[in-house]
């Protein structure tokens, strides 16, 4: 006769013996769970998430100190690279694409959409996966150099009919003209794809790139090759800091897999 009875998952709890210390619960923090179903469920444990959060963060506190002077570096070279072809001389060149774009003023969206999503780049690990803040930082920072070389090796002036853009605070201070190769808005938005790959937000990123490139190339504020190009710069910068974190962190290789 066939037994169509299912074994529990939930084993018995056995009575404690006499003389066995009481074990206190309260003290296995993150090593307690219940099952539910036959599924492993986390603890309700008030205040675990926070003590997990700091735990996360001072275990890397030497990576987040230097993810945090490679973008302190990266800003300042991105300043002084985007100052410096500013005020070149510089010449406009027709565009095979551009010249049969007309110019449509999509600022909002090219200043506050790009804003949105740097600001959710870094947020995301903040408050979700702290441990991945300096891997974040570190990319970011790594892109933003390669742009910041890359732009000063041609002086290409800024397309003709380009729509004036302003942003607004701090983000002022890094918006130049004539930074045409690459594309800032496109590839810093493709990074975000890459960097939240295991993660549904990676979707937001890869149409925030192609958002952001079409923008770039309606407002004629890049040309074509800049924003096609984002995109193998950007994978090639993303190879780069893999090669560097694993060395730097031995961790990386099984948090990435």
């Amino acid at each position: 006769m066939a037994v169509a009875a299912e074994k529990s998952a939930i084993a018995e709890q056995r009575p404690r013996l006499m003389g066995e210390p009481k074990r206190d619960l309260s003290r296995l923090g993150t090593q307690v769970a219940h099952q539910e179903n036959g599924v492993l469920l986390a603890p309700e444990v008030p205040g675990t998430s926070l003590r997990l959060w700091v735990q996360e963060l001072l275990e890397r506190k030497r990576l987040l100190a230097l993810s945090s002077i490679c973008l302190l570096i990266a800003l300042y070279a991105d300043y002084r690279c985007g100052v410096y072809v500013t005020f070149r001389n510089t010449v406009k060149v027709p565009d095979l694409i551009l010249d049969r774009l007309p110019s449509i003023d999509l600022s909002f969206l090219f200043t506050y959409g790009y804003m949105a999503l740097i600001v959710g780049m870094f947020s995301y690990p903040v408050f979700r996966r702290v441990r991945m803040l300096h891997v974040v930082a570190l990319q970011f920072s790594l892109l933003l150099m390669l742009r910041s070389v890359f732009m000063i090796f041609t002086h290409i002036g800024t397309p003709a009919g380009e729509v004036a853009v302003q942003f607004p605070g701090v983000f002022s201070r890094f918006y130049f003209e004539n930074d045409m190769f690459f594309s800032g808005h496109t590839a810093m938005s493709f990074l975000g794809f890459y960097l939240f790959r295991h993660s549904s937000l990676r979707y937001v990123y890869l149409v925030g790139a192609i958002v952001m490139g079409i923008a770039a190339l309606f407002m004629h504020v890049h040309y074509s090759v800049d924003v096609f190009a984002a995109f193998f710069m950007t994978y090639a910068s993303y190879q780069m800091g893999n090669a560097f974190l694993r060395k730097l962190d031995p961790t990386y290789a099984n948090e990435e897999a």
